[in-house]
């Protein structure tokens, strides 16, 4: 709780104090205490901001004071007046906990009127510059305190330059600027129908209550959900005296990285403007100039900004996002903070900095979220096949998208939600506004910006292709076309962009399996010894066993049979053995998939040799193989109409007649999994002779005895007798086929624990099984009454955005519900066979917040699919090391 102090001067603060002042103050602070140059100021906490929403979004009296008082210390520090004849200027910006790039607002320029405008003008012996900064301080206000459309500000400044001839704003006279903050003013008056504030106090109360309202507007609720932020951290705000990038080409501003966040390349890699502010630079509205330039223009300086990046980079052990101001010839540090930056990128920082001593490997792992990963796992496009390249911009973060053209952040995200077409989001720049749209979109492309613009720093960090800065392209939204190259295309096109090379192609690009940089492995090489938790996949066929190994597979923890029976030359002979009318036409029926099922068993061993692997019985009800009920129905009524072959129409009217007698109201709960197996026990007699005929096969070819390795998995088990009897059939098989072969192999009969009373008499089952496997799905499914079908297309929208859940339970694990039959079905299991096996086979094992929970409770592995690996490898790590980390507080 708080001491009733709100506010911290920068001299009071370092970065420890990150929960406190947020990240951008908490690094202001550090800077400012490890002697670097930070125009001093103080910060709002974000327990103010939080103390703000508590009194009904109102400032109360002692903040105010405590404002006016932090507010006199700064005056003394600069020499300068709030609001007088040297008038002091502030920058009044956001700061969350955890970094939100762009998401939250910022006023800058503020104390400027009628009257001190000309004082500024005065003491700088420049009105343009004055004025330039006014015009600034009204369209930034009004936008994130009046909510005056920033767009009608831009219209006012286009039409100046059109009318005066000029690309740039830099390019404005005096006289012009003059008229543009008279037309500003007026928009003000009658957009809101007051002036524009002048009292330069009531400016900086409204402005820090609006950076405080930036932190539930839309568009940063949306980033907090996509990133899992907290909604109760609060942000802090962070008012500065302002330095100024704009007072002359001896002056400028920009934004660095010190390694490249696309790559990770050990390079400093940033842009900059001469004669301009900060937004300037982020916004996308002017072109930048790569950083190396800096080097000519101004070498003393650039030569003290990459000592200071230097400093800073190894004082934070991380990759550092800098943003300075240059006045008159003098560096300043405006914000430092951890860069974001692709996986590729963070891989490859992640390598460097251990080799370079700079952190141990146990840190490398920590640096690098799971989920990340995956984003290395998609295609990219195909360097060699022929494309239409219409255009090129700057490769602003990596990876191939193709979709729909759409203008707007709306649209992009309704037609996402359609769940029917892919879209690419084309903007002349993004704003904040837009992020809902950015995280539909496939992709981002925009004829404006730079590298280290809106658009490119948010794709980076959400691992989405970006193209920035494509300047042939044109875009008339008004008409809902845009023009490449004098060709005129309508909103709808189908474009593909390459964010690595920068290049905006025609139509749908072909694209090819992903390539895994040597940091790629090492990480996971990192991760593998780090980890307690085995990882197997999730694999029904060769194929995808080969992929599982690849990726790093120690086993297959799930297969699934019953895919095996879809295959095209299957589904008749499946069907026929569903449709025997008696066991003798049944079993004729399973003869013929015997050999069809060995093949299967016997391609997935061979992949995995040495390997355990997991084989689950046939699961599903009989009805999924047959055709669908209504198709039946026509077909039916068309042959009775239309007088067709009468053996075809008995053929169809006997399946028809099979289809509605196995239908059942709720089939997952229905006739399925072991009560399959009981009542059609040469199912899975059939089954378990082809895994054995699998095994045999593939020793008599070579392969060694112990290294065939078969998990026998039987499906929805509820009950002791159920288990028992499932595992005497598999027993009973396998001891009639031993001796009808003279061989024997090592097997294991387990089940798969997805039922809660399952949880509740595990040890009545682990008297007959010797390992568990969790099927979360399942068990989430039985455990919380919901369909996932049905629930997450009607209400769990709606519980997640009410906060009725934390978390969508079929993505991460229900802790408090499932989680706690999991436990308890782990306990009882052991303590009739501690050496039980257990495991997780559901989509949680993927999940590294999941994955986590079955680290803690003890489960010997983790199964996903093949693709979920790399994630689920170095989530496991993680996990460990959380641990580890623990013990040692």
């Amino acid at each position: 709780m708080n001491s009733g102090k709100f506010i911290y001067p920068f001299q009071k603060g370092d970065k420890s104090m990150k929960s406190l002042l947020g990240g951008k103050g908490a690094n202001l602070a550090e800077m400012a205490r490890i002697g670097l140059p930070v125009p001093p100021g103080f910060i709002v906490t974000t327990e103010a901001c939080n103390l703000y929403f508590e009194k009904g979004e109102s400032l109360w009296p002692e903040l105010k004071n405590e404002v006016k008082e932090n507010l006199a210390l700064l005056e003394q520090q600069t020499g300068k007046e709030f609001g007088g004849e040297n008038p002091l200027l502030l920058s009044v910006r956001s700061g969350a906990v955890v970094s939100m790039p762009g998401m939250m607002d910022t006023v800058l320029n503020l104390g400027l009127n009628q009257e001190t405008v000309e004082h500024l003008a005065r003491e700088a012996g420049s009105r343009r510059f004055a004025l330039d900064c006014y015009r600034r301080f009204i369209q930034m206000f009004s936008d994130v305190v009046l909510k005056v459309d920033h767009y009608s500000f831009d219209n006012i400044l286009t039409e100046s330059r059109q009318r005066n001839k000029v690309r740039t704003d830099a390019e404005l006279t005096e006289d012009d600027l003059e008229k543009i903050v008279f037309n500003f003013l007026d928009l003000v008056l009658r957009e809101t129908g007051s002036e524009f504030p002048q009292e330069p106090f009531e400016q900086l109360f409204l402005a820090v209550e609006a950076v405080f309202m930036s932190w539930n507007t839309d568009r940063a609720v949306i980033y907090r959900k996509a990133n899992k932020i907290p909604d109760d951290l609060g942000t802090a705000v962070n008012v500065q005296a302002m330095v100024f990038g704009n007072l002359g080409y001896d002056s400028g501003t920009g934004v660095a990285f010190t390694r490249n966040p696309s790559t990770g390349e050990p390079k400093l890699y940033g842009e900059y403007l001469l004669n301009a502010q900060g937004e300037d630079v982020v916004a996308g509205t002017r072109t930048p100039r790569p950083l190396d330039e800096l080097k000519t223009d101004m070498p003393e300086v650039y030569l003290q900004f990459t000592e200071t990046c230097a400093t800073l980079e190894k004082h934070y052990r991380d990759m550092q996002d800098i943003e300075f101001t240059i006045e008159k010839g003098v560096l300043y540090m405006l914000q430092t903070r951890t860069g974001k930056r692709t996986t590729s990128a963070a891989l490859r920082v992640a390598v460097d900095m251990v080799n370079e001593g700079l952190i141990n490997k146990d840190e490398a792992l920590l640096r690098i979220e799971p989920d990340q990963l995956e984003q290395l796992l998609h295609c990219r496009i195909d360097p060699d096949a022929e494309k239409k390249v219409i255009a090129k911009g700057l490769p602003a973060s990596p990876g191939a998208a193709s979709g729909k053209v759409v203008f707007s952040a709306d649209r992009a995200q309704e037609i996402a939600l359609q769940g029917e077409d892919k879209v690419l989001l084309v903007r002349p720049e993004t704003t904040p506004d837009d992020i809902h749209g950015i995280i539909a979109a496939e992709g981002i492309l925009t004829s404006r910006g730079g590298m280290t613009s809106h658009a490119a720093v948010v794709a980076r960090g959400m691992g989405k292709p970006c193209v920035c800065g494509c300047e042939e392209l044109k875009i008339d939204l008004a008409k809902g076309l845009f023009y490449i190259g004098g060709v005129e295309y309508r909103e709808g096109e189908v474009l593909s962009i390459d964010g690595s090379s920068g290049q905006v192609i025609l139509g749908e690009a072909p694209l090819i399996e992903p390539q895994f940089s040597e940091e790629f492995h090492e990480i996971l090489k990192w991760a593998d010894k780090a980890r307690r938790l085995k990882v197997r996949a999730n694999a029904d066929n060769p194929e995808d066993a080969r992929r599982a190994v690849e990726m790093g597979a120690e086993g297959i923890g799930l297969c699934r049979t019953e895919h095996m029976f879809m295959a095209a030359d299957r589904v008749p002979v499946v069907q026929k053995m569903i449709l025997a009318q008696n066991l003798e036409d049944r079993e004729a029926a399973l003869k013929e998939l015997l050999p069809m099922q060995k093949e299967d068993f016997k391609g997935i061993l061979k992949e995995m040799q040495g390997k355990p692997v997991t084989i689950r019985l046939l699961d599903p009800p009989l009805h999924e193989f047959l055709p669908d009920r209504e198709e039946l129905l026509l077909e039916v009524d068309r042959l009775q109409r239309e007088g067709g072959s009468e053996e075809l129409l008995r053929e169809k009217e006997a399946l028809l007649q099979k289809v509605q007698s196995l239908s059942e109201f709720n089939p997952m709960l229905g006739h399925r999994g072991c009560r399959l197996g009981l009542v059609y026990p040469e199912i899975y007699r059939m089954q378990v002779k082809a895994i054995f005929f699998a095994a045999f096969e593939l020793i008599d070819k070579g392969v060694a005895v112990e290294d065939v390795l078969p998990e026998i998995m039987i499906p929805l088990v509820g009950h002791r007798e159920e288990m028992v009897a499932m595992k005497q059939l598999v027993d009973q098989t396998a001891g009639e086929l031993f001796s009808e072969i003279g061989k024997k192999i090592d097997y294991q009969v387990g089940t798969m624990i997805e039922l809660p009373r399952a949880c509740l008499v595990a040890d009545q089952l682990a008297g007959s099984a010797a390992f568990f496997s969790f099927g979360t799905n399942d068990l989430t499914q039985t455990t919380l009454g919901y369909s996932r079908d049905d629930s997450e297309g009607k209400f769990l929208p709606f519980y997640l955005q009410q906060k009725l859940l934390k978390a969508n339970p079929f993505a991460e694990l229900d802790l408090d519900g499932v989680g706690s039959l999991i436990r308890t079905a782990i306990e009882k299991g052991l303590s009739i066979r501690p050496d039980l096996k257990i495991g997780v086979c559901g989509e949680h094992g993927g999940d590294p917040a999941s994955i986590d929970f079955f680290n803690q409770i003890g489960l010997q592995y983790i199964s996903c699919s093949p693709y979920r690996l790399p994630v689920a490898r170095l989530a496991a790590a993680r996990a460990e090391l959380s641990v580890k980390n623990s013990k040692k507080i």
